[in-house]
């Protein structure tokens, strides 16, 4: 049983943070009840605003002393209720860690704090002719919410995901003490690589309090293709003869036309083009103009041979932005069109993508609900959206689990996995102990018990 916490529990949480940083009880405002999908609900009984390392080992060190959970938050851009206070307990918001540190253009490293935006990361980069290259669709996200749930995006065909550019982190463990892992070395075959358990680990294992990150040159140039197709079938499908191809693009995202019209409206202004019902979207980058025209030369007419029905260029800035900004409110687009709504994010490998899809379509029909899907059809991860609409919350219940059950069962017929980029947290464990042996689940809980033998840190998620 964990300790309720008290009057002496205050008092010293005030004796580590400014009054102005410990909130307590009814006065925790209502958004650090839940993540972005709101699906799981739960108040923490105190909040922590923390400023240093240093707050966050004597607060984690009280805390596993006098066994009271502990629960680290980012944004809350989450999707899965992994840093929602199932416990209660303390919750750390790491928020306002949000220095950069410093950038080593020598080793081609940025080192930050963890409560550093995606988008302050990108634009900081950027200004310097430098590049970070993992691009998760919520650019509201800290980095070290994208640590903890190995975050992909659209450019990990080409770059690939979180973990390859995290180089080195600072992590308080349950117990309070803090150690480092990795650092700015390009190999390391150092015994067991902890630095790669804590990434993607959802907050479980222990709190990043610094990261040091990978960056590379920033490519001067990126174009992108929109490409109709006249069904999902023809454009998946096409995709992996572009892999096979010499030339890689550096995104390749699948959209149908109902998803185009949603975010049409939410945007209110006009898509390059929503006639078709399915397209793939692909960009390229590189350092001129020639080089990338190379690369998607080929790849255009790869696709105009495999049954598209044209390809729009877009090789301005304004028309970039135009078809991704787009693409960006997707989820938002969708989430407004309902009352509530719940997702699958499941990876499937590349050639199953298409039959996943139409297996969606089919359950809708079947289960008389609404579905809404995009997603990367570069690596085969798919965000499959079950929509709540006029059902009451029984209903809904009943109906949310009938569909995932058939969803993440055919994912498992496909040999796919639970989760592509978003992590399991609360709400997706099940899943995630059905699709697993019981021995794999094993050596989960021997990992958790070895970094947190009290479970104290974050409970109730992925195990």
């Amino acid at each position: 049983m964990y300790k309720t916490i008290d009057k002496n529990d205050i008092d010293f949480l005030l004796s580590v943070c400014d009054k102005d940083d410990v909130i307590v009880g009814d006065e925790i405002s209502e958004d650090f009840s839940h993540d972005e999908l709101g699906g799981v609900e739960e108040y923490p009984e105190v909040l922590i605003n923390a400023r240093s390392t240093e707050q966050v080992s004597k607060i984690m060190k009280y805390a596993y002393e006098n066994n009271i959970p502990v629960t680290p938050r980012g944004q809350g851009t989450g999707l899965v209720g992994a840093s929602v206070a199932i416990h209660g307990g303390i919750m750390i918001n790491l928020s306002k860690m949000d220095k950069i540190l410093e950038l080593d253009e020598e080793n081609l490293t940025l080192t930050v704090e963890p409560g550093v935006l995606l988008m302050t990361i990108s634009q900081y980069v950027e200004e310097r002719d430098l590049f970070y290259p993992p691009d998760p669709g919520e650019k509201s996200a800290t980095i070290a919410g994208n640590i903890n749930t190995n975050a992909g995006g659209m450019r990990a065909v080409k770059y690939g995901v979180t973990r390859d550019y995290v180089r080195g982190l600072e992590v308080v463990l349950p117990n309070g003490e803090v150690i480092n892992v990795g650092g700015k070395v390009v190999k390391n075959s150092s015994g067991y690589s902890i630095k790669d358990l804590i990434v993607g680990s959802e907050g479980t294992l222990g709190i990043v309090t610094k990261a040091t990150l990978k960056l590379l040159p920033l490519p001067k140039k990126a174009i992108s293709l929109l490409i109709p197709f006249p069904d999902l079938e023809m454009a998946i499908n096409t995709v992996p003869k572009i892999i096979k191809s010499k030339s890689i693009p550096t995104a390749i995202e699948f959209m149908e036309r109902d998803v185009i019209l949603a975010a049409e409206d939410f945007l209110g202004k006009k898509f390059p083009d929503n006639t078709s019902d399915a397209y793939l979207l692909l960009t390229f980058d590189g350092n001129t103009k020639e080089d990338i025209e190379k690369e998607y030369e080929n790849v255009a007419n790869l696709c105009l041979e495999n049954g598209a029905y044209d390809v729009f260029i877009s090789d301005t800035q304004e028309r970039n932005e135009s078809i991704w900004s787009a693409r960006g409110a997707f989820l938002e687009a969708i989430k407004a069109s309902t009352t509530e709504m719940d997702e699958c994010d499941v990876v499937v490998p590349r050639d199953k993508v298409a039959e996943f899809i139409k297996y969606t379509h089919d359950l809708q029909n079947e289960l008389n609900v609404r579905i809404k899907s995009f997603g990367h059809a570069g690596d085969g991860n798919l965000h499959v959206y079950v929509l709540k609409d006029d059902m009451n919350e029984e209903q809904w219940n009943l109906k949310l689990k009938e569909t995932f059950d058939h969803m993440y069962g055919k994912a498992r017929v496909l040999r796919g996995q639970v989760s592509g980029e978003h992590g399991i947290g609360y709400a997706k464990k099940g899943y995630l102990h059905e699709s697993q042996s019981e021995i794999y689940m094993n050596i989960i809980k021997n990992i958790k018990s070895a970094f947190d033998p009290k479970n104290l840190l974050n409970p109730g998620k992925i195990y």
